[in-house]
């Protein structure tokens, strides 16, 4: 089994910066692509940032700048670097990678449990 594990949220004053970070852990080939999405309560799911296993990268406009998304592959680990936080962008955040089981072609999508990011002035 799969499981994807968020760590590093907390409280931030704007301005500020954190780091969060996913782990995958479970039996499993490779990791296709990383994910990070936000959801304020009562609104819709948010893109934030994703990178495939090539290297490319894309991000949501609000955060493009400010925002870095990375991953160690020895640690099997993403990451989500955000500089520069704004008050609104308090929300729990979420990691989603596709992971592959094996040598095949198919994958299948995981979601982590959600850190929260929260705004402290």
């Amino acid at each position: 089994q799969v499981e994807l594990v968020e760590s590093g949220g907390g409280l931030v004053q704007p301005g500020g910066s954190l780091r969060l970070s996913c782990e995958v852990s479970g039996k499993f080939y490779n990791v296709v692509s990383v994910g990070w999405y936000r959801q304020v309560p009562g609104l819709q799911r948010e893109f934030v940032a994703a990178m495939v296993s090539g290297g490319g990268s894309n991000y949501g406009d609000s955060v493009k700048g400010r925002f870095a998304i990375s991953r160690d592959n020895a640690k099997n680990t993403g990451y989500l670097q955000m500089d520069n936080l704004k008050p609104e962008e308090t929300a729990v955040y979420y990691c989603q990678d596709s992971v592959r089981k094996n040598a095949g072609r198919q994958y299948d999508d995981y979601w982590g449990q959600g850190t929260k990011v929260t705004d402290s002035s």
